[in-house]
Formats: structure tokens, sequence, C-alpha cells
């Protein structure tokens, strides 16, 4: 980390952030973690915070809560969230599995949201990707009916392993199967990151998804 990222953990980590595994057994009170009741927004694998910060300034109206496992994304995220002067933010440290399956009651979500995770591009990696029938139906099961799941990936085969799965959950449905491949038009508020950029200079194409949790 560097020297502002470990000082964002020494001064803000306390107030901002705590440990997957250093959690109590049961759901997390979010309500009271934020000290109010709103709506829960979970993104899983926030990178060094460049998108999360700004979504979390723009929707003031939601608890927006972001796992993430590398230590410096999250001070760097906490340096943006400062500067941004989000007070909407909570940070997790640690597996967003273990989260979802220990920490997070069914039904009590109101999105979740997976942007340019890891794509394993090597074959035999694949097997490793985040977005895996078991994984989606975990996730499912902790929204509330009519909440989303919002994922973007700029590596094409990966997309449609995405899209195969979430489509074969049953409680799930695609919001914008109508739209050419199935595919979501790209939302203006997310946010066109570095990452992102790179990926459009090296000739790959970013696709978004959004399933909707039914029932």
């Amino acid at each position: 980390m560097t020297v502002a990222q470990q000082r964002a953990w020494d001064e803000r980590w306390p107030e901002l952030g705590r440990a997957v595994a250093a959690l109590e057994p049961g759901p997390l009170d979010f309500d009271a973690w934020f000290g109010r009741t709103a709506p829960v927004t979970l993104e899983i694998g926030s990178g060094m915070g460049e998108t999360t910060s700004q979504l979390a300034a723009a929707e003031p109206e939601r608890n927006y809560v972001a796992v993430e496992v590398y230590e410096a994304g999250l001070g760097q995220l906490m340096l943006r969230a400062d500067r941004l002067d989000v007070t909407n933010l909570r940070l997790l440290h640690g597996d967003a599995v273990i989260l979802l399956n220990a920490h997070v009651e069914p039904e009590s979500l109101a999105g979740v949201r997976i942007y340019f995770p890891d794509p394993w591009p090597k074959k035999r990696h694949h097997k490793r990707r985040l977005v895996q029938p078991e994984f989606v139906a975990l996730v499912a099961s902790r929204l509330k009916p009519g909440g989303t799941v919002h994922m973007a990936t700029d590596w094409e085969h990966y997309a449609e392993q995405m899209l195969a799965v979430c489509s074969a959950e049953p409680l799930l449905r695609n919001r914008f199967a109508d739209e050419p491949g199935g595919w979501a038009p790209r939302p203006d508020w997310r946010p066109v990151t570095k990452f992102e950029n790179r990926a459009r200079d090296e000739g790959r194409i970013s696709r978004d998804l959004v399933f909707e949790r039914i029932g």
C-alpha cells in the first residue's frame, strides 16, 4: 500500500470498514451500521474504488456496501470517498461468497453489482471465474423481489457465460431480454474507468447485463 492508502486504513477503516472473517455469526445489521434504514446495494469486487466512490456519491439515498479482497484497493476507495464527501458507504474486506452465505439475509438486498471481475481468460482457469451457477443462485436468493444484479465485463466469452448462467437461474429474469443479444444498454450513470478505456483501446467491447429477482 502507498503511504496515503495506509493512512486511510489507520484513520478511516475503524469507522467505515469491517473484516468479513471478524464478523459475528449471523446476519450483518446494515441499518445499525449505517445508522439509518435505506435500500442496500452490494458491490462485489470494488477494485481501486474508481467506480464505487462515484456511484455511492451519486446515490445518497442508498446504503452502499463494497466487498473487496485487496487491502490497497480498499485504502484507495476510502481516499476517493473522502474526496467526494461520501457518507453512505461501508467497506468489507474478505470473501464475498462467505459474506453472502453467512452474513446476508435472504431477500434483503436491493441490488448487487459486479463490474469487470477477473476474467481468468485461459480456458483451464475458467472454473475460477466468480460468475458460476452456484454463485448466481446465492446472489439471487439474497435479492429482494424486484432487486437487480448488474454485471459488466469486457471479455466476450465471460459475458456469454454470465448471460447463460443468469438466464438459467429460475429466480432471475433478464430485464433486457428483448434487446439484441439480451445485453443491457450501457447505462450513462456507470462511470467509464481507465480500465474500461484500456479495454476499448485494445479492441474489447464492454457488455452490461441486468437481471431482476422474480417472485
